[in-house]
């Protein structure tokens, strides 16, 4: 029986409440939680496809597009306003709205997002947390800050102690292709044909596969993907220049129905995992975001994250749907009860 629903707008004190009437039947009311979004379009391709909103429709949560070309004060209300632009105009235009409307969920606060968007300071929180327990020990490789002249990298390294070979990534995160470029660097004099502002990281040998840990509220749901493989000492010995690769861990990258060393695909625990998101979220102030963890290769326990990325590709994660409308949901929740 096709589903009709005739939505209409009633005031309930100082809250609008809808009164949906589900196949002819009584109306039940019920709390609405309204999304303001302002997302790039290949992100709203991505991430508000078909399934989540007809999810998000059932659970009482309403996607509600911004409209960039008004004032933000202007429209709504809304109960979260999840963004994904890039700009210090919009970023300011959200910290004025924060301040004026504190009742407004941002997903996620500005400043907190340009943290993550310099990989001079993404890993420092991770490096300062140190953890470590009973379940393993995360870390993050050793990493060195190139802002310009090429000519002066091999010194640099030098000076730093770092062993070859290097990840270079650019040192600004700001949503393009070009920021998600790797290259692999196998001896000194090539390091001259590197681009800065970049880092240096020192690559870690992890058997070729790469956790992807996503992290929505307090979910985390976690995913396997091919890496890069592993460098031995006659490669490297063997090998000179700087290669480029394509962006590691895409989806079409999944390595979970592979056929790989049990030693290698084991997932991190999950306790440490937890432990590690949890103390994230508090450090970073970010709610939506992934962690790309490696395995050191030969290690049970010792694992390095490598990079972190803000609002990552969702759409890609298993079960997203229902593991985002669920977070959305409660954070509409936390908030009624508060005013309650």
């Amino acid at each position: 029986m096709r589903l009709m629903e005739e939505i209409a707008r009633q005031k309930d004190g100082d809250r609008d409440e809808e009164v949906v009437s589900i196949g002819g039947g009584l109306p039940q009311h019920v709390k609405v939680v309204i999304v303001g979004y302002a997302l790039t379009s290949k992100k709203i391709k991505s991430f508000l496809q078909p399934k989540l909103e007809g999810l998000a429709r059932n659970k009482g949560i309403l996607f509600v597009a911004i409209d960039q070309s008004r004032p933000l004060s202007d429209q709504g209300p809304f109960d979260i306003v999840l963004h994904k632009l890039s700009g210090r105009e919009w970023g300011q235009i959200l910290e004025d709205y924060r301040q004026m409307h504190p009742e407004v969920t941002v997903l996620d606060p500005p400043d907190a997002i340009q943290h993550v968007h310099n990989r001079q300071y993404m890993l420092q929180d991770v490096a300062d947390l140190n953890l470590s327990d009973a379940y393993g020990k995360v870390g993050v490789p050793r990493q060195l800050v190139i802002k310009k002249d090429p000519s002066s990298i091999p010194d640099a390294v030098s000076k730093a102690g770092l062993t070859l070979p290097l990840v270079a990534k650019p040192l600004l995160v700001d949503g393009s292709a070009k920021s998600h470029q790797h290259s692999l660097a196998y001896d000194q004099y090539s390091l001259q044909k590197l681009e800065p502002p970049l880092v240096l990281q020192e690559f870690v040998n992890h058997g070729g596969v790469l956790f992807k840990v996503y992290i929505v509220g307090e979910a985390i749901k976690v995913v396997r993907r091919f890496s890069l493989p592993d460098v031995s000492k006659r490669e490297l010995s063997k090998n000179a220049g700087v290669f480029r690769f394509p962006r590691v861990s895409c989806a079409a990258a999944s390595a979970d129905d592979a056929d790989l060393d049990p030693c290698v695909a084991e997932l991190p625990p999950r306790p440490l995992l937890e432990k590690l998101a949890r103390e994230l979220r508090r450090r970073l102030g970010l709610r939506l975001f992934n962690l790309d963890i490696i395995r050191e290769h030969g290690t049970r326990d010792r694992f390095y994250v490598i990079d972190i990325n803000y609002f990552p590709g969702y759409g890609k994660m298993p079960e997203y749907e229902h593991i985002f409308t669920d977070f959305l949901l409660s954070l509409g929740q936390s908030k009624y009860k508060k005013r309650c």
